[in-house]
């Protein structure tokens, strides 16, 4: 039987093969998986050496090879939008993105690549955040830091969709073998939070801007095309106010602490916590809890 994300891209690309006279292509996607059935896995672990944190983290839900395995292509999403240096908490932690890169490269992939659309310049934010050097100084020629290419957005129509029919898609996200989602926990002026959900509106194109007309349902539409496969979020720093771009170190707070659950929902659920939030409290979880893309009641998480 295919898994999800083999469907997606067998699905995008026969889709892009048959398509005539400008025709959106349409995939109708297989449910989403139950988590709740076994319960979300969810491990949560604190500690100063980001290195040492992201192992013990990853070895509590049964290692990085349990979700990349050997000579599969990877993506790894970061949150790098904005033009803010690290002791900021505007993007995620350089160290924790390589030391990520590194367990999907130990785990056997073939290619590891790192891009997020950015809200600033993107050689700024990529030089800023600190990621692009992280990264580069693993000096692996299976793993690339790459700029978004403009000419690979696809326009897909979103099956059931209820605040989008339709969206602009990275290709890249879509067809990898896996994805591992990175984002930062962070304060946000919309949507109260930005969270692992909404760090995926960093591989669709279009006016992201008119998505926060709705952003719960939107963020849930977009969700149901683009499947992370791994969702680790960075709360080693949190930024508490003036979210999502920052920029006063008053704002930060420092946590230590890292959040990774294979369904995402449950991952944000828990970290919306941090900032004295129940998960529903944030619209975006109280959608994706009625629609079924994951668990956001604590009592049903597996903690490992």
């Amino acid at each position: 039987m295919l898994d999800r994300r083999e469907f997606i891209r067998q699905s995008l690309r026969a889709a892009l093969l048959t398509t005539v006279g400008g025709a959106v292509p349409i995939l109708v996607l297989p449910s989403r998986p139950v988590f709740a059935a076994e319960g979300s896995l969810l491990a949560v672990r604190t500690g100063k050496n980001i290195e040492q944190l992201v192992i013990d983290t990853l070895a509590a839900l049964g290692g990085m090879e349990k979700y990349v395995k050997r000579g599969e292509t990877v993506v790894v999403k970061p949150n790098i939008g904005w033009d803010r240096t690290p002791e900021l908490a505007a993007n995620t932690s350089p160290e924790l993105v390589a030391t990520l890169v590194t367990a999907c490269l130990e785990a056997g992939a073939k290619s590891v690549r790192v891009f997020d659309r950015t809200c600033n310049d993107p050689r700024r934010c990529y030089a800023q955040s600190g990621i692009a050097a992280a990264v580069e100084a693993l000096r692996s020629e299976r793993v690339t830091v790459e700029y978004m290419d403009r000419r690979a957005y696809q326009k897909l129509v979103i099956k059931d969709g209820q605040e989008l029919r339709e969206w602009e898609f990275y290709q890249p996200a879509l067809e990898a073998d896996r994805l591992i989602n990175v984002p930062i926990a962070k304060h946000h002026s919309i949507s109260k939070l930005t969270l692992g959900m909404k760090n995926i509106m960093g591989v669709i194109g279009g006016n992201r801007g008119v998505l926060h007309r709705n952003i719960a349902e939107a963020l849930c539409d977009i969700n149901q095309v683009v499947q992370s496969d791994l969702t680790v979020i960075d709360a080693t720093r949190i930024l508490v106010a003036n979210g999502p771009q920052g920029g006063r170190p008053e704002d930060v707070r420092q946590l230590d602490t890292l959040i990774a659950s294979p369904d995402i929902v449950a991952a944000d659920s828990y970290a919306a916590t941090l900032f004295g939030f129940q998960p529903h409290e944030i619209p975006t979880l109280a959608a994706a809890a009625r629609r079924g893309l994951g668990v956001t009641a604590l009592d049903r998480m597996r903690r490992v």
